[in-house]
């Protein structure tokens, strides 16, 4: 399976060292418009996580400066796009257009009729399109992903997500609604991906938070659903502090168990159990991009079985931005919003 990768950033870089790991798949093309990134110079490449950018041979890979020129490739069967959110959609049409599968980084876009018009090019190509939303891929993650799919701790009662961040000074057009979308759609997007994975889609959501502008700085979230026993809700955002690291976490309240984990000060999942028990099972321990290996083996996957992952299909990641641009409203107007 011969993939070309388009935009060599940060995620586009992390995706690449993750396909090195993976049998049976090749990067043979890139598309970067900065041209010390075409001859393999990514040193300025830097990210809030993982490796940061080094030298690195392009030995065998066809290298673009334009999107058009990648796809007139007939080598390629699978893009992954991996532009500012900005660009998603047309580059992800252009490549479906094209007769390739596609695998785009999240969020699936910045609008909701950006991400209809994929998903209807998605359709009328016969192509697979999947979303790089990999949170249930880290290893805390998808150990509550398996508790869910194996009942082992009962029904599930809800739980409180966090993800935060120090201001990405970096990044020059973070808060830019129309460039990458700011807290709300690059960074808590992935509880709000999740959430809707576990509880399905919320019928409300009530937010509360800090505005930079009219763009959520950092908030809080309560997700409504049908069910009244079902209480989840979500903290994220940038705070000023450099010295904050990038953390994440969550506490799941389960029938029979509450499990809880901490990415800031490096603790393990912990499940506080029905019989008072505080259990810290063992789990794989993941290096920095071993979330993204097991992602992208379930992309190659369902592109060899021509089936969509049931975590990473279109729809879920536009419920998601459906859910985040409800809470961007909640925040603006100071109300409950009804999706």
């Amino acid at each position: 399976m011969k993939v070309g990768l388009c935009g060599i950033g940060f995620m586009g870089m992390i995706h690449f060292l993750a396909y090195q790991k993976i049998a049976g798949v090749e990067v043979k093309a890139i598309c970067e418009q900065i041209p010390e990134r075409l001859k393999g110079d990514w040193r300025k490449i830097k990210g809030n996580f993982g490796p940061q950018g080094e030298i690195v041979d392009l030995t065998g890979i066809a290298t673009y400066a334009k999107l058009d020129d990648m796809l007139a490739d007939p080598n390629l069967d699978m893009i992954d796009v991996c532009l500012p959110p900005s660009g998603h959609a047309a580059a992800t049409i252009a490549a479906l257009k094209s007769g390739r599968h596609v695998f785009c980084e999240k969020p699936i876009s910045l609008t909701t009729q950006a991400a209809d018009e994929m998903m209807a090019a998605a359709k009328s190509s016969g192509k697979l399109l999947m979303i790089g939303h990999v949170l249930p891929f880290f290893a805390d993650y998808h150990f509550i992903w398996n508790a869910i799919q194996s009942g082992e701790y009962g029904q599930l009662l809800g739980g409180h997500f966090r993800r935060v961040i120090s201001d990405p000074v970096w990044l020059s057009n973070f808060y830019s609604m129309e460039t990458c979308g700011g807290p709300m759609l690059d960074l808590h997007i992935h509880d709000a991906h999740f959430i809707r994975l576990l509880f399905g889609m919320p019928k409300a959501v009530q937010s509360v938070g800090r505005l930079r502008g009219d763009v959520p700085e950092y908030f809080d979230s309560h997700f409504i659903f049908d069910d009244p026993n079902l209480v989840v809700t979500a903290t994220s955002g940038a705070i000023q502090q450099q010295g904050r690291p990038f953390t994440h976490g969550f506490e799941i309240h389960f029938e029979k168990a509450t499990v809880l984990f901490e990415s800031f000060m490096g603790k393990p999942i912990t499940v506080l159990d029905e019989k008072g028990n505080v259990l810290t099972p063992e789990i794989p321990q993941l290096d920095d991009i071993g979330a993204f290996v097991n992602e992208l083996t379930e992309v190659v996957e369902a592109v060899q079985k021509g089936t969509p992952s049931p975590i990473l299909d279109g729809r879920l990641a536009r419920d998601a931005l459906v859910v985040c641009y409800a809470e961007i409203e909640s925040l603006r107007q100071k109300k409950k919003i009804t999706l």
